[in-house]
Formats: C-alpha cells, structure tokens, sequence
C-alpha cells in the first residue's frame, strides 16, 4: 500500500515545470504562460511552505482516511494518512526517505525506488525555477484534443531515468493531467493518468483541490483536499526521520 501510495501522488503537490536555456523557445514559452496561470513568479517564490488537508479514498480497496500532506522548500515532503486506524507516515528530509510501518510502528528507510519518488515529490519551487541543478529537462509535444478540449502536451524528464508527460489546459495553462507508468498495489508497472481539479486561489496561488487517479483505465484513487495553509512555519525538524 505504501508504494502505491507513494507512486500515485508523486509529483502533485505543484507541478516542477521550469525555464531553462537549454529548452527550445516554443517550451519557453509554453511554460511562461503555465507559470504565469499558477500565480506567477513573484507569488510563487513567496511560499515557504504548504500543507494540504483532507481525505483519501483507495477505490480498488474500498476503504477511505485522512491525509496531510506537507511540503517545505527547497526539498522536504511529508505525508501522515490513517485508515482503519493504521496510520503511515512518509517523508523526505532533503537528503533522506523513511516512513513508519503502520503495521508495527516501527521507522524504517525507504527502499531505493520509493525513496526516488518521494525525492522527486519533495522538488519545490526551486525547481521550478532551476530545473537543470536538479536534473530535470522538457520537451514540447505539440497539442492534443481530449473530448473536444484542447490541451498543450509536455514531457518532464528526471536524471534518474522516471519520465511524466503533462497536459496543460490550452485556454487556461494549468496542469489538467499528468500520465507515466507507476506501481500498482501488485507492485506491478503499469499506465497510469492523475487529474487535477477544482482549482481555487490561495495567497495569490492556484491550488487544486481534487485528485483522481486512473490505472489501466479503472479509478483507482480519489483525494479531495478541504483545507490548505501556506506559510506556517514548518520547521526542518519536522521532516527528520524519527527515532
């Protein structure tokens, strides 16, 4: 559960698209206007932290909890969920991936590949700003229609190999929908597209407040998140692994 946890949420808290030289004029420009539909370079520097609250439902299980997610610039993230009484904690302290297994209650690092995702969950504005010092590169894909709705297509490249095609709404440049291959609950590689919804302005901020996620065509998890702080002064600690 962690893992697919982990892999169907990476990546959401905003997304880690930026300028760089090295892209061609036309993703430039591009991803000005994306940037500029978030809020803006100015606003979007302003954010020393995040946290978003609400709830998660695990279709393809039938259950549903709490979630908190947290992020912290540059490079820390954290996730506290509880379901059915079991709470996991997953976090990455910039250098560092650990969780608490729910099961035990026992703090243990993160397998190599989890913890590349929640490094790349961490990325924060940073990145979005200087892609390269963290070895992100993006390629224009050219526009594709979905249900009679235009969208611009980007494909956002990792260092470590993991690729994520995004897909900006044409009229309005905000992320709509992100698609890469992920782990199911078997642990198996499979299609996965996350949409984002629901949008609303906090601090100057666009923020979405749905996520769905879809795996080999089947839902197979909804958040919905009723409440988001920026700025509460989130302390390094607090992503520290615990002993």
């Amino acid at each position: 559960m962690k893992k697919f946890i982990v892999t169907c949420i990476l990546g959401l808290f905003l997304a880690t698209i930026a300028l760089s030289p090295g892209i061609a004029q036309t993703t430039e420009e591009i991803v000005a206007k994306m940037i500029e539909a978030q809020g803006g370079k100015t606003a979007l520097e302003k954010i020393k932290d995040m946290t978003l609250t609400g709830t998660m439902e695990i279709v393809s299980m039938g259950i549903s909890g709490s979630l908190t997610m947290y992020r912290k610039e540059p490079d820390k993230a954290r996730m506290d969920m509880e379901f059915m009484g079991m709470v996991i904690t997953q976090a990455y302290d910039g250098e560092n991936a650990w969780g608490v297994d729910p099961n035990t209650g026992s703090v243990q690092d993160m397998p190599e590949e989890q913890a590349k995702e929640m490094k790349r969950m961490a990325f924060g504005n940073e990145a979005l700003f200087q892609p390269e010092k963290f070895g992100i590169t993006y390629t224009y894909k050219g526009k594709e229609t979905i249900e009679e709705k235009d969208y611009v297509v980007v494909e956002q490249a990792f260092d470590d190999g993991h690729k994520e095609t995004l897909y900006l709404d044409a009229k309005t440049y905000l992320l709509h929908k992100t698609k890469s291959m992920s782990s199911n609950m078997m642990g198996v590689e499979v299609d996965t597209e996350t949409y984002m919804t629901d949008y609303k302005k906090i601090e100057g901020v666009m923020v979405f407040h749905t996520i769905r996620v879809v795996q080999e065509g089947e839902e197979s998890m909804v958040m919905t998140f009723t409440e988001v702080a920026i700025n509460t002064g989130l302390e390094d600690s607090f992503f520290k692994k615990q002993e």
